[in-house]
C-alpha cells in the first residue's frame, strides 16, 4: 500500500498543477518501474478517489493544519491517506501506518511526525470533519464553486442530482455488433461466463461490476465494444442508410464511427485533428471488422482535407468542456476553469458553420457534445439556427430502454444518471 499510496500522491499533485491526469499517472507509474500489477490498480484507484473527491478532502486537510503546507508532495500524500480513511475499505491503522512510512523518505525529517499526527487526528475528529464539509458547497459536492454556481442556475430542479451523479462510478456499457453477433446469442455467453449484467434497449448491456475488457466476451474478436449508453445514441439519431456519404468529424477514438457502419453500410469518411487519437480509431474499427476513409484534419478547416463531395449525413462530436463525463475523467473539474467555457463555444461556433458547407440539401447533421452547460448545447445551436436561415432543428426519436423507459432527452440534453454519462444532441436538416 505505501508503494501505491506514493505513486498516488504523486499523480495528484501533478494534476494539481496542471497535468491531465492519465498523464500523470504513466508519469508517477515510470519511476516505480517495479511495482506490482496490485499496486499499479491500487494507486490508479487512489488518484481517482482523491481527485474524485478533492474538494472535500482539501476542506478536510485545511482544518487539520495549522498553516498551509509549502511541500505539495506532502499535501498529496495526506489527501491520498485522508481520502482512504473517509472513502476506502482498507484498514485505518494500515493506512496510517502506511501514510507514515512513506513519509519516513522525505529528506526532511519533521514530515513524518507531521503526517502521523494528522491522520490521528482526522481519525479522532472524522465525525466532526464530516459535518463541517456539509456547510461548505465546495467541500459538500467535490466541484470547483464556479462549477456548481452554474449547475445550480442552468438545472435549478436537478443540479444536486446531475452534481452527485458526476461522483459515482461510471457504468461499463457494451454495444453489440450486429454484424458479427446477436442479442440472444451474446445474452448467452454473459450468462455462461457468470456476468452479471441489465439490458439496456436491445443492443446494450450494462455490467453489474465492470471488468478488464480482456475479460469482455467477443472483444478481442469484434462482437461487442465498450461504450457509454447516452454515446449509443448518436448512431441511431443520424439516421444513416444504405449508399449514404457520412462524415464522422472529430471521430477519435471512433466509438461512433463504428457504430454507424455496423448499423448501415455506408461510405464514411472519418476525420480527426489527433493524427495518433485518429490511429485509435483505425485498430478499433480493424477490431470491428469494419472499414472508413480515415484523415487527419481539422473539422473547422475543411478546405485542407475535403475532396468537394457532399455529404448525406455528418456526425460532428465537436470538442467541449466534458462536464457530463466527469465521473470517467474526474480531473476535469479541477483542470477547467470558468473561461475554458467560452473557449470551446468558440471553437464550436467555428466547427458547425465549416462542416454545414458540406452537407448536401436535404442532409442531416447531428451535433453532439458530452456537456451538460447550456452554452455549449441549445445555445450554441440556436445562435447558428439564427444564422442560417437554411438549417431546421429536427425533433428528436425517443429511444427505447427495456429497464427504466424511454430515454428522456430533454430536448436534446441527456442528463448524467446510473444508466449512462450526459450528453448534447441536435439534430439539424439542411432544407
Amino acid at each position: 500500500m505505501q508503494v501505491s499510496q506514493t505513486i498516488a500522491a504523486k499523480t495528484v499533485a501533478q494534476v494539481l498543477a496542471g497535468k491531465n491526469l492519465t498523464l500523470a499517472l504513466e508519469s508517477a507509474l515510470r519511476s516505480y518501474a517495479d511495482a506490482t500489477p496490485q499496486q499499479r490498480a491500487v494507486a490508479q484507484d487512489l488518484s481517482y478517489g482523491t481527485l474524485r473527491f478533492y474538494g472535500e478532502l482539501d476542506a478536510m486537510l485545511t482544518c487539520l493544519l495549522e498553516k498551509p503546507l509549502q511541500d505539495v508532495n506532502v499535501e498529496c500524500l495526506l489527501l491520498v491517506a485522508i481520502y482512504q480513511l473517509n472513502h476506502d475499505k482498507a484498514a485505518s491503522h494500515t493506512v496510517v501506518d502506511q501514510a507514515v512510512n512513506a513519509a519516513s523518505h522525505h529528506k526532511k525529517s519533521w514530515v513524518k511526525g507531521l503526517v502521523n499526527g494528522v491522520l490521528r487526528n482526522f481519525l479522532r475528529q472524522h465525525e466532526v470533519l464530516k459535518q463541517k464539509a456539509l456547510e461548505n458547497e465546495v467541500a459538500r459536492y467535490s466541484y470547483p464553486e464556479w462549477w456548481i454556481n452554474k449547475v445550480k442556475k442552468q438545472y435549478p430542479a436537478d443540479w444536486q442530482a446531475i452534481l452527485e451523479t458526476g461522483n459515482q462510478h461510471p457504468p461499463m456499457t457494451l454495444r453489440i455488433n450486429q454484424r458479427k453477433t446477436n442479442p440472444q446469442a451474446y445474452f448467452d455467453q454473459l450468462v455462461e461466463q457468470e456476468i452479471s449484467f441489465d439490458r439496456l434497449g436491445e443492443y446494450a448491456f450494462k455490467l453489474a461490476k465492470p471488468v478488464s475488457v480482456d475479460k469482455v466476451p467477443g472483444f478481442t474478436t469484434g462482437e461487442v465494444s465498450v461504450q457509454d449508453y447516452g454515446a449509443q445514441c448518436a448512431a441511431y439519431l443520424l439516421d444513416a442508410k444504405e449508399g449514404m456519404r457520412v462524415l464522422d468529424a472529430c471521430c477519435a477514438p471512433g466509438g461512433k464511427t463504428g457504430h454507424i457502419l455496423e448499423l448501415a453500410e455506408v461510405q464514411m469518411v472519418a476525420i480527426d485533428s489527433d493524427a495518433q487519437r485518429l490511429q485509435r480509431t483505425e485498430s478499433n474499427l480493424d477490431r470491428l471488422g469494419l472499414h472508413a476513409t480515415l484523415a487527419t484534419g481539422d473539422a473547422a478547416e475543411p478546405k485542407v482535407w475535403w475532396d468537394g463531395k457532399t455529404f448525406d449525413r455528418i456526425l460532428a462530436d465537436v470538442p467541449c468542456t466534458a462536464s457530463g463525463i466527469v465521473r470517467r475523467h474526474v480531473d476535469i473539474k479541477w483542470l477547467r476553469r470558468e473561461a475554458d467555457v467560452g473557449s470551446f463555444v468558440k471553437q464550436q461556433a467555428l466547427i458547425l458553420p465549416a462542416l454545414w458547407q458540406l452537407l448536401a440539401k436535404g442532409g442531416k447533421l447531428l451535433y453532439v457534445t458530452c456537456s451538460i452547460f447550456h452554452e455549449e448545447n441549445q445555445q450554441q445551436i440556436d445562435r447558428f439556427l439564427k444564422a442560417n436561415a437554411d438549417a431546421e432543428q429536427l425533433p428528436l426519436e425517443r429511444l427505447q430502454s427495456t429497464n427504466s423507459g424511454p430515454i428522456n432527452l430533454h430536448h436534446g440534453q441527456l442528463h448524467p444518471c446510473a444508466e449512462h454519462d450526459g450528453f448534447f444532441y441536435a439534430l439539424l436538416q439542411k432544407n
